[in-house]
């Protein structure tokens, strides 16, 4: 059973339509009375209201901003929620996958990667970095005017200094090597190990770590799967992509940079 019946009133909001669910949360489409349209995510099971509430501070353009986190009552009892903007464009995975997936032309998706880097190192520069730890193409949404917007920071957290306590990416493609060995503490190098890796799947159409590959070797150039990169991406790319965290492109703002460069050489 729906956590949230369509047509009916929550408190500040009338809840318009079911729009899908993930994991760990379900997400409507609501209506507050002056703020107009937002999408709510209501969470399966009691949320971190300390760690939701820290997501309602970050304000970037490619950032889906978070309004507001609470509790409310569902069918299941009472559970947690986040309202943010309602972006109607879809996710980065549909605008690939439609109408099959096919790599992306190079300079879109140099756009987009830099577009998102940009959004995360908002995050990532917050004292301490605010993590986001579960990106993939569903998780970004590209609104109406073609700009990538990062969203679902349904796992962020503040960095975690703890080796003991990983918690990354709920999706294995997007897994930073650290977080499946289980005895690594997450930084802002494992975000970045997630975007390079969406970086990868978008230019080559495969991802660079395919079931059963070890993690521990360097994937594949992806100019030897698509003529259309040359060396420099290469080189950021695989730098994001590096087994080892202390050796890979550190953080978003770094990644951000780096991007920023490389479109300004090649235009």
């Amino acid at each position: 059973m729906a956590l949230l019946q369509e047509g009916k009133e929550v408190p500040g909001y009338r809840v318009e339509r079911y729009l899908g669910e993930g994991a760990f949360a379900e997400v409507y489409r609501v209506k507050h009375p002056h703020l107009g349209r937002q999408a709510m995510k209501v969470f399966k099971t009691q949320g971190p209201q300390a760690e939701a509430a820290l997501l309602t501070r970050l304000t970037h353009p490619n950032v889906v901003r978070v309004y507001e986190a609470g509790t409310l009552q569902t069918t299941a009892g009472t559970r947690s929620f986040l309202t943010m903007e309602y972006v109607p464009g879809g996710t980065l995975h549909r605008n690939w996958a439609n109408p099959r997936p096919v790599p992306l032309p190079k300079s879109q998706t140099v756009r987009t990667v830099r577009e998102v880097a940009q959004g995360l190192a908002a995050a990532h520069q917050e004292r301490p970095p605010i993590l986001h730890l579960d990106i993939t193409p569903q998780n970004i949404l590209i609104d109406q005017a073609g700009r990538a917007r990062l969203s679902d920071f349904g796992l962020a957290k503040v960095a975690n200094p703890d080796p003991c306590k990983p918690r990354g990416s709920v999706t294995l493609a997007f897994s930073p090597p650290e977080s499946l060995l289980g005895a690594q503490a997450e930084s802002c190098a494992s975000d970045v190990w997630a975007l390079g890796a969406v970086a990868y799947l978008l230019l080559t159409d495969t991802y660079p770590y395919p079931d059963g590959v070890s993690r521990r070797t360097t994937p594949p150039r992806p100019s030897a799967l698509n003529f259309e990169v040359d060396r420099a991406l290469d080189e950021i790319v695989l730098d994001a992509l590096a087994p080892n965290p202390t050796r890979r492109t550190p953080n978003a703002m770094v990644l951000a940079r780096q991007l920023v460069e490389y479109e300004g050489a090649v235009r």
